[in-house]
């Protein structure tokens, strides 16, 4: 049997069963009210008035150096001034300049720990290094030929440091005295780096200058036994003092402020020797001792009353032993990558010799240099044991940019930066970081 459908029964809407009347008609949508802010109109001139504060050009150095906010803007603006044999004697290392380059990735491949709900109102930065309080954790590391670099030189660096409470390292190989220093800085707290010669009496004579002039920490430096292959300076030419060829004065012409400053000021002069003529290899060759052992060593611990610290550390073992033989305190450095290129990276080396030195109940201070850009780099760097920095490159960047008010701004950019970093991993003074606030990626 075949059931049909009842013709009065309709097919049901396609909307059954909802809950809108079939027999209404459809609503319209409700009209979207703009907010008054959003319509459009003509503007008003006081509503541009205060938009408008176009401020005057400024082009004096000290405007110059104060829109420069990180270390690299100052390396750019020291490019553009220096001419290129002097920068390059600055900015370039050894060999392939692997070994920097390693360096300050090292820096870069780390993630930063914070915590938080910390009071951070207040950042202290004072710290005691080798017997004595400065304003920041760090100081300005040796570097040789600064005059050469600009002409205020050591000058700037010295000054610079003891008006921010820090201290102010002159290598061997500086263009100003010992006592020419002291001068200029009587009341900064002044360390002398010492390159041991081969004519122990001269190595001594700078010793005793060094304590006359009221210097408290001498620094040996033993990673230059022979020159490291510095290629730029090969390619340009490089020589004490720079040479006048055609190359030199095609690039003096886009650069003669620094040449009429070397030109104008007394020629370079060196805190070990007065006068030389050739290239920078061939004099650490001719006047470097590559003989020097722990002996020597001993017989400076017997001869320097004040602190003595060892710099170019690149293995624990060494680490270790030049503790033993006296030294209050060791650098963790490869010369700025400058000596041996695929050198040990400072940074990677620190929790070892950390843990070793402790392991070993010593009390002997730990500092670091190579690779250092910025304040968070310092700040790792203390995170992971160091007990103080040193800066070179940084520090020689603002020299060339601006002269004493660069090496001013180099050491206020990397003081805001430590500041800011501490604030935000929730640290309030430099004795609180610890390991926990870094982790080391890999890459």
């Amino acid at each position: 049997m075949t059931d049909t459908l009842d013709p009065k029964i309709t097919a049901a809407p396609a909307n059954a069963g909802s809950d809108q009347d079939v027999s209404r008609p459809p609503q319209p949508t409700p009209a979207v009210v703009q907010p008054p802010a959003l319509k459009r109109r003509v503007p008003k001139v006081s509503d541009l008035a205060p938009l408008m504060q176009f401020k005057k050009p400024e082009f004096s150095k000290t405007a110059r150096l104060r829109r420069a906010s990180t270390i690299w803007e100052l390396r750019d603006m020291a490019k553009r001034r220096t001419p290129q044999a002097p920068f390059d004697y600055t900015d370039g290392a050894a060999e392939e300049e692997i070994t920097l380059r390693r360096a300050r990735r090292a820096f870069q491949d780390i993630e930063f720990r914070p915590g938080i709900l910390r009071d951070v109102s207040k950042i202290d930065l004072r710290t005691d290094i080798l017997g004595k309080e400065s304003r920041l954790p760090f100081g300005i590391a040796p570097t040789g030929f600064t005059r050469m670099m600009q002409s205020e030189g050591e000058y700037a660096g010295s000054q610079a440091a003891e008006a921010a409470g820090i201290p102010y390292t002159l290598s061997t190989m500086g263009t100003a005295s010992i006592e020419d220093v002291a001068t200029a800085a009587p009341n900064g707290r002044n360390w002398f780096q010492l390159y041991l010669w081969t004519d122990r009496d001269r190595s001594l004579e700078l010793i005793e200058r060094a304590a006359k002039a009221g210097n408290d920490t001498l620094m040996v430096t033993v990673d230059t036994a022979v020159a490291g292959a510095r290629l730029r300076d090969v390619r340009n030419g490089m020589t004490i003092p720079p040479a006048l060829t055609i190359k030199t004065v095609l690039d003096a012409s886009y650069r003669p402020a620094w040449w009429f400053n070397f030109l104008t000021h007394e020629p370079l002069t060196f805190a070990s020797l007065s006068r030389y003529t050739g290239t920078v290899a061939d004099l650490i060759n001719s006047m470097f001792d590559p003989t020097l052992t722990y002996e020597d060593l001993d017989w400076l611990r017997e001869t320097w009353k004040g602190k003595l610290v060892v710099k170019g550390i690149q293995t624990v073992e060494d680490a270790r032993r030049v503790v033993d033989h006296g030294a209050d305190g060791i650098i963790l450095s490869n010369h700025g990558g400058r000596q041996l290129d695929r050198a040990p990276i400072p940074f990677h080396l620190l929790p070892e010799v950390t843990t070793a030195l402790k392991a070993d109940n010593s009390d002997a201070e730990v500092i670091l240099d190579t690779g250092i850009m910025s304040g968070a780099d310092i700040v790792a760097a203390l995170a992971l044991g160091a007990d103080f920095a040193l800066i070179g490159r940084a520090y020689l960047y603002g020299l060339m940019a601006g002269g004493r008010e660069g090496v001013d701004r180099t050491i206020q950019i990397l003081e805001k930066d430590m500041t800011r970093t501490m604030a935000l991993l929730g640290v309030s003074k430099v004795s609180d970081l610890n390991p926990d606030h870094v982790r080391l990626l890999q890459r």
